[in-house]
């Protein structure tokens, strides 16, 4: 093994010397083949107040560690050109090791074979496998380097695995008869660790077993002494049944082949699995202890009820009443199903233990995966399920477990036998779909159960069916006051904060506060703005072996390529949510097929689907605040290539849409053009219809970003057509921020791409936005610099309305005279061009400046000219805006008092107006 944690931290042939890069390498290693964040080694690092320098300090230590890992890894293959293992992978560095390389990896391998072979009863391969595992270990986990809070929780974790695993070796070799060779040992570790109620059974049993019964029974008194002392406890119910039978000389207990009951033990009230002991001092592991308590009282292996359970009140009135067989029909099968982490098992775990009076035979709980997450066989959760059911044998019979039958219906049979007319409470959590647990469910008709699934499982026949969403925000701010203790009651305001940035779901807001616990030198404030990138959010949310981002990934893994292909590209969609032509557009396929793919991951949870009643998409889809992270890391981590084909499929699909909007909502203004093959998909006129103004409105969120998003690629020409496709919208909603933002990234864009044209086109609504913003003197500067980029290009007609718009400015300043001239020169440009739309433009701007200086007729005259110009353009808008403004001028005239239609409020442009004195200053041209 090249590198080892399980001792001093060691890498061969040169560990590095200096503290701070043993500590990196150290946490690259134990979350090897992991992506390890920037921001978790920096936090590991300097905690709560890093130099402002960590991030470049950072780089260099990662710099050293790789010279240092080439070197070894060529030096122990005899070979340069090596593969480097620590590679750069967003948002952090990855450890790439095989598993014989890590003492770690090596030690959990053998642990997983010990306790498999434990469980098949193979007691010798179970003890000579955990005896090579602990032979790896050379001291105490991660010892010779400092601790930041990662590398002490990982420490934590791995020596009490190491305890674990000693006290299974040790159960397998009191199963071998090997008592007395055991004595030695266990007295030595009963000394050092005098709370572990395990030690002390196991050294209890070896000396009875030996013949020393007087011994065991002083073993007891001082284990009882020490818990005392220390705890100010009683030992816990496995411990105290153990000194009964000792006591009462139990026969059954000499034998060394007695078989590990997991049951609770006679007077206890705990419903912990595994023989766990009241006082938490126990393993809970597993490891033979628990066998020592044997009782006939109901089976119950259920976890512990969450101390900290907060809200979902009305699904917990629904479940009581289920269980309690008072709502109507029969059905006694409760699904709950919800999203990763939503808190599922919790709430059935809760019912479970709140109904312990109406199951008096028992409440038992199998999880319906393995440990890396597969789902188990239909037989594998029924021998399971027996397992956990068997009561003790009748007295005199063998010891050791009946064995199951080999096939899935004999099991079956056996399983309806057992339960037959029998109140016995099954729950089979994180089942993985209805042909999984339907085999179970047939077996155990008279049962009540309570299955928890991240699918609906809409497809199980008289089931009730509860979905569990993220927790109210009252909720979610509660539980994390629970769980964070006093500094987080302390800062309502951040904790609020806190809870939003992790959806409100359970998991994400116990692991934030636990985070926040397990760091004291942390406040809440800075815990929320660790949370506020979206891009290192999910590492935030990660201490130990409780990961969100593991979590939900999980859910990612379930579905089939199709879906996991489509939950990556969908995370390029804009917040808060998108249309489902958004999701046609991204995954290239029709319309039909995109719906089945999204609806796929709203039954999977991996997204929401929301009816938004009124709207031109009366159903949108969006993602949980956490899962789009996700889909943005497993997109860069997995697909990288689908990214800039799929953002330059929306980036179209958006410009096809927009230009279609635009041209109904301001026909005849400039525009880009984009060259490209339309995307078959996409129907303008069924997805914008008759209302431009309102499609504009509700995917205004999804353009921005689409403009950004082609910025980001490198998409010049589809930034700055989409930009320019947007400045209708923006300039007659007001949207003035939007406006400037996707207006400098396409500046941006045509100047890096040296897109003349464009420049000219975005240099003009520029100028238009300042205009609109009473930046008068920035607004001519940008008229006159885009009509010397237009006249550059030969494209009189747009140079031309840059005129109209410059005087435009000159009228807001009052500058009427000028004012005047510039737009009797832009009259005489757009018609040497034939441009209505522009002679249009400069009509108004001379009818305004008639009705300014009292020529009323002459006023009312260029405004019945306008109307006419507008129309022949066919624009529908500009014509209305002359028809208006000739009325309002006629009715100033008609009223008798002429002077009065100098002083009327100008509108200048459809919908925008201008308020100027009744007598101007004038200024010479």
């Amino acid at each position: 093994m090249r590198y080892r944690v399980l001792g001093p931290v060691r890498m061969t042939p040169q560990t590095p010397s200096a503290a701070k890069p043993r500590a990196v390498l150290a946490t690259l290693l134990v979350q090897s083949n992991t992506v390890v964040s920037t921001h978790t080694l920096i936090d590991e690092l300097w905690g709560a107040e890093p130099p402002r320098t960590a991030t470049t300090t950072l780089q260099v230590y990662v710099s050293q560690l790789r010279k240092a890992l080439l070197a070894e890894t060529g030096e122990a293959a005899g070979v340069t050109g090596t593969a480097q293992p620590l590679l750069t992978r967003p948002p952090g560095y990855l450890m790439q090791l095989a598993p014989e390389e890590l003492d770690l990896a090596v030690f959990e391998s053998l642990r997983a074979e010990g306790r498999a072979a434990y469980g098949r009863r193979e007691y010798e391969a179970a003890s000579r496998a955990l005896s090579r595992a602990l032979g790896l270990w050379t001291g105490p986990a991660l010892s010779g380097i400092p601790h930041g809070p990662s590398l002490e929780t990982s420490a934590i974790r791995l020596n009490e695995l190491r305890a674990e695993v000693l006290e299974q070796r040790i159960s397998a070799d009191l199963r071998l008869g090997l008592h007395q060779e055991l004595v030695g040992e266990l007295m030595g570790l009963a000394h050092e660790h005098p709370l572990r109620e395990t030690l002390h059974c196991h050294l209890m049993v070896a000396l009875y077993r030996s013949g020393r019964q007087s011994d065991a029974l002083q073993a007891y008194h001082r284990a009882r002494r020490s818990l005392a002392d220390e705890l100010a406890v009683e030992p816990g119910p496995v411990l105290t049944r153990l000194h009964e039978r000792v006591l009462a000389s139990d026969p059954s207990l000499a034998r060394h082949g007695e078989p590990p009951l997991r049951l609770v033990p006679a007077g206890g009230s705990d419903d912990r699995p595994a023989g766990g002991s009241g006082n938490g001092s126990g393993n809970g592991s597993g490891n033979g202890s628990a066998g020592y308590g044997r009782d006939t009282r109901p089976t119950v292996w259920l976890p512990p009820a969450a101390a900290d359970f907060t809200g979902r009140e009305d699904q917990l009135a629904v479940g009581e009443r289920l269980l309690a067989g008072e709502l109507p029909g029969r059905n006694r099968v409760l699904v709950l199903s919800g999203r990763a982490g939503a808190g599922k098992t919790a709430l059935a775990v809760r019912l479970a233990h709140d109904a312990a009076g109406r199951f008096p035979d028992g409440r038992v709980m199998v999880t319906l995966r393995d440990a890396d997450g597969r789902a188990v066989e239909p037989r594998t959760a029924m021998a399971t399920l027996l397992r956990r059911l068997r009561g003790p044998r009748a007295a005199g019979a063998d010891s050791g477990p009946e064995p199951l039958p080999p096939s899935e219906t004999e099991l079956a049979e056996l399983l309806h036998e057992r339960t037959e007319g029998r109140e016995v409470l099954i729950i089979l959590d994180d089942a993985v779909s209805e042909a999984q647990v339907r085999p179970v469910l047939s077996a155990v008709p008279g049962s009540t159960v309570i299955l928890t699934s991240r699918q609906v499982l809409g497809a199980l026949e008289s089931a009730r069916h509860l979905t569990l969403d993220v927790l109210s925000t009252r909720e979610a701010e509660a539980l994390l006051m629970a769980c964070g203790g006093p500094r987080m009651r302390d800062d309502p305001e951040a904790a609020g904060e806190i809870a939003q940035l992790c959806g409100r779901l359970p998991l994400a807001l116990r692991v934030a506060a636990a985070g926040l616990a397990a760091r004291p030198h942390w406040t809440v404030a800075g815990l929320a703005r660790r949370l506020r990138d979206e891009r290192t959010r999910l590492a935030a949310l990660a201490l130990g072996d409780l990961d969100v981002r593991g979590t939900l990934l999980t859910a990612y893994r379930d579905v089939d390529e199709k879906a996991r292909r489509a939950f990556r590209i969908l995370g390029l969609a804009a917040l808060p949510d998108f249309a489902p032509s958004t999701g046609t557009a991204l995954l290239a396929v029709d319309p039909a097929e995109a719906e089945r793919i999204t609806e796929q991951l709203v039954q999977a949870h991996l997204l929401e689907a929301r009816r938004q009643p009124g709207r031109l998409a009366p159903v949108r889809y969006s993602f949980h605040s956490l899962l789009r992270p996700l889909a943005l890391e497993v997109l860069a981590e997995e697909a990288p290539q689908e990214g800039r084909a799929a953002v330059e499929r929306l980036c179209r699909a958006f410009l096809t849409l927009a230009r279609h909007a635009d041209a109904r909502l301001a026909p005849g203004r400039e525009r880009l053009t984009y060259e490209a093959e339309p995307l078959p998909a996409i129907s303008p006129g069924e997805v914008v219809g008759n209302a431009p103004l309102r499609w504009f409105q509700e995917e205004s969120a999804g353009l921005s970003e689409a403009v950004r998003q082609a910025h980001a690629a490198g998409l010049w020409s589809l930034c700055c057509s989409l930009a320019s496709a947007t400045a209708g919208y923006y300039e007659a909603s007001a949207l003035w921020d939007e406006w400037e933002t996707t207006h400098d990234l396409a500046l941006d864009a045509a100047r890096r791409s040296g897109d003349v044209d464009a420049e000219a086109v975005i240099q003009r609504s520029l100028g238009d936005l300042a205009w609109q913003r009473h930046q008068t003197s920035l607004a001519i500067d940008r008229y006159r610099l885009a009509r010397q980029l237009f006249t550059r290009q030969g494209d009189r007609v747009a140079a031309g309305r840059c005129l109209s718009a410059e005087a435009d400015a000159l009228l807001a300043m009052g500058q009427i005279v000028r004012a005047g001239h510039g737009y009797a020169r832009a009259l005489s440009a757009s018609r040497l061009v034939d441009d209505a739309r522009g002679s249009a433009e400069s009509l108004r701007g001379l009818a305004l400046v008639a009705q300014r200086e009292g020529r009323h007729e002459e006023a009312l005259g260029r405004m019945k000219e306008c109307e006419s110009a507008a129309r022949t353009a066919g624009d529908r808008r500009w014509t209305e805006y002359a028809s208006r403004t000739a009325s309002a001028l006629r009715i100033a005239l008609a009223s008798g008092r002429p002077a009065g239609a100098s002083s009327i409020p100008l509108e200048v442009r459809p919908g925008v107006w201008l308020f100027l004195p009744s007598r101007p200053a004038q200024r010479a041209a």
